[in-house]
């Protein structure tokens, strides 16, 4: 519609300017009853020009109007509602819920995984390394000996005779409290033998005696009572 007033304008516009140029003709010919007429025609024609110059300005801002609130419309349908705060602690509750869930199957499907392996390792070993790890376990707990002590009883052939390899395997998977180990060994000298600390820490460092590492033999004598 606003097209239209535009194009009425126009033409109006052209249609005055004709139409005083012919007036113009006329009085030039002394002919002033059609220079007069064609003056009407040109008032008329500015009549209209500004009558369609005014429906154009009015449909615009009519259509910028309609617009403006078809913008404000989907602004409106499009904007998310606010939550309250009772909505809000109920989303936040679901939402730490479902996270402690997904956090639990995660945990869940690490152990099994974890299992799983351990026990596909466990199978794949042979039978004369799991041997000489259960040993090493139980001269770790009957005897109180050390890690170094166990390699060594482990491989004698005084001791256990075990290859080298399967030793290593029961110390590198053996898991003890070498110091509280340490400990015992030092209180059974302390009251069997009522050796001094001194003593009883080099012959729990000896080569020839225990063979437990500096720091698990300092942590017997500082704990011995």
């Amino acid at each position: 519609m606003d097209n239209l007033f535009l194009i009425i304008s126009i033409l109006s516009f052209v249609a005055i300017f004709i139409f005083v140029v012919l007036a113009i003709v006329q009085f030039a010919k002394k002919d002033s009853m059609k220079g007069k007429r064609q003056f009407k025609f040109a008032g008329i024609s500015v009549a209209v020009m500004i009558a369609s110059f005014i429906g154009f300005v009015s449909t615009t801002d009519s259509t910028e109007t309609s617009k403006d609130m078809e913008n404000q419309k989907i602004e409106t349908a499009t904007k998310p509602k606010e939550e309250t705060s009772e909505e809000k602690a109920t989303r936040e509750a679901r939402e730490a819920e479902q996270k402690a869930k997904e956090n639990e199957e995660a945990k869940a499907k690490a152990d099994a995984e974890a299992k799983a392996y351990a026990k596909a390792k466990e199978e794949s070993v042979s039978r004369e390394y799991k041997s000489a790890l259960k040993k090493a376990e139980q001269y770790a707990k009957t005897m109180q000996m050390s890690k170094s002590g166990i390699y060594d009883q482990l491989t004698s052939e005084y001791g256990e005779k075990f290859p080298a390899e399967a030793a290593q395997y029961a110390i590198d998977n053996i898991v003890f409290d070498w110091k509280e180990n340490a400990l015992k060994k030092a209180k059974s000298y302390a009251e069997m033998m009522s050796m001094s600390d001194s003593a009883i820490y080099e012959q729990l460092i000896s080569e020839y005696g225990e063979k437990f590492t500096a720091e698990e033999a300092q942590y017997a004598i500082d704990h011995l009572k």
